[in-house]
């Protein structure tokens, strides 16, 4: 159970940090990332502890990954850090301004949202980069972690809130507010339910995980939620695409990291080129993917594994796919495959199996990729690119609290203005309706 106390000084901590100057919560941001650099030993450590027990448990080693820190990942998170600290606050931004007939001065002015809570799976990364948008953009936040990542959270909370202490100002109250952040006490399932009918408590609520964890969530949310759904990503490889370019994006797309939500789990192609793909994508996928053809692709897959001098090709699995397939996330090194006979049956398929996440057209035929655009239903369509840059880094938000893929009150990579609603300030000289 959280104690009422930690939703009252969250609410007290979000108050203070919104009326600071971005030049203190810079500085307090910035103690922060020498805090984890100083830190990084212990939290290494703590990561460690989560892993092994972890595969102990028989966790899925494309899991695992997300799990994982190492010296290179944590230095990479930090340098997140430093690049929200970089990015200009949208808190105080003027969205629109204008004065009526009668006098009276309105301005639509960016303000913080107040309380915000994050419900996330596995990724301790997740950790910072959500505290790091929160308090960048004037919001207090309540981390609920999961069990499998339980004490890599704890010790980077711990360096979060050392670093936010030592920000402290004897002439300020405004300068490091660590009250601002606070991780949920247990891992009791309970808490979830707590935290998302939790209103006048907690503003706003984002899930970022497992499609069942996002289902729950918003099945029992009594307090506003962005949902970040689950990535069921497709790669649409249409006749005139360049099969060199179409093969190198699905192997990106797919094998780089196939634990992320933004790696596909469906490969499209058009019935017209499966003849000369197909051979060139398997040779790629040998030994490396189990990939779930559809009846047309299947025996052409069978036989470039078998006509091909590599020998990965005794271990690869090539099998039929089942309906069940289409629509699935894997989140592992497994692949579906179908063929389509034109850029609508894509079109439809993915708008049909989809989670609104990124989806991507390889063609070049400008009018197929202008159509693919428009008509596909996600929040990230993209042209000749690997569905892996559906990431507020590679956006140049310099990190994400996750990829939104409802339609209010924001859309896709959600950075620090996302983080904020408006407020309308008006002035007037006496008057009166």
């Amino acid at each position: 159970m959280i104690p009422e106390t930690t939703y009252s000084t969250l609410r007290i901590a979000s108050r203070k940090l919104a009326t600071c100057s971005e030049e203190e919560i810079n500085n307090a941001l910035k103690n922060v990332a020498i805090s984890l650099e100083k830190q990084k030993k212990l939290i290494l450590e703590a990561n460690r502890h989560d892993i092994e027990r972890e595969r102990q448990k028989g966790t899925k080693e494309s899991l695992i990954d997300r799990l994982s820190l190492s010296e290179e990942r944590l230095t990479a998170i930090i340098n997140s850090l430093n690049s929200v600290i970089a990015q200009p606050s949208p808190i105080g931004k003027v969205v629109d301004g204008w004065t009526t007939p009668n006098g009276l001065k309105i301005e639509q002015v960016r303000v913080p949202i107040g309380v915000t809570a994050i419900i996330y799976e596995s990724r301790p990364n997740v950790t910072i980069d959500a505290f790091a948008l929160a308090y960048k953009s004037g919001n207090s936040i309540l981390l609920r972690g999961s069990s499998s990542a339980i004490n890599s959270n704890k010790a980077i909370v711990k360096a979060i809130k050392e670093g936010l202490s030592t920000s402290r100002n004897p002439n300020s109250l405004k300068v490091g507010i660590p009250e601002a952040l606070e991780l949920a006490p247990s891992i009791d399932h309970s808490e979830v339910d707590e935290i998302v009918t939790a209103r006048g408590k907690i503003d706003l609520v984002l899930p970022r995980g497992s499609k069942r964890l996002i289902q729950t969530v918003l099945d029992k949310a009594r307090v506003p939620v962005i949902e970040t759904g689950s990535g069921v990503c497709h790669l649409y490889v249409d006749k005139t695409a360049d099969i060199e370019s179409a093969v190198k994006i699905a192997e990106n797309a797919k094998l780089q990291r196939p634990g992320v939500c933004n790696a596909i789990e469906t490969l499209l192609v058009h019935k017209d080129i499966i003849n000369s793909f197909i051979p060139v994508l398997v040779e790629t996928f040998l030994g490396r993917a189990q990939l779930r053809c559809d009846e047309q692709t299947l025996l052409i897959a069978k036989k470039a594994a078998v006509s091909s001098q590599n020998e990965a090709t005794k271990n690869t699995d090539i099998i039929p796919a089942t309906q069940e397939d289409f629509g699935y996330e894997f989140l592992d090194y497994i692949l579906a495959i179908k063929t389509v006979n034109s850029v609508n049956e894509a079109i439809e398929h993915i708008n049909k199996f989809n989670t609104k996440h990124s989806e991507s057209i390889i063609t070049q035929n400008m009018n197929n990729a202008t159509k693919f655009q428009e008509e596909v239903d996600a929040s990230c369509v993209y042209v000749n690119a690997s569905t892996r840059f559906t990431d507020g880094e590679e956006f140049g938000f310099g990190t994400e609290l996750g990829i939104s893929t409802q339609k209010l009150h924001v859309r896709g990579p959600m950075g620090l203005q996302a983080l904020t609603t408006t407020k309308y300030f008006i002035r007037g000289k006496g008057q009166i309706r």
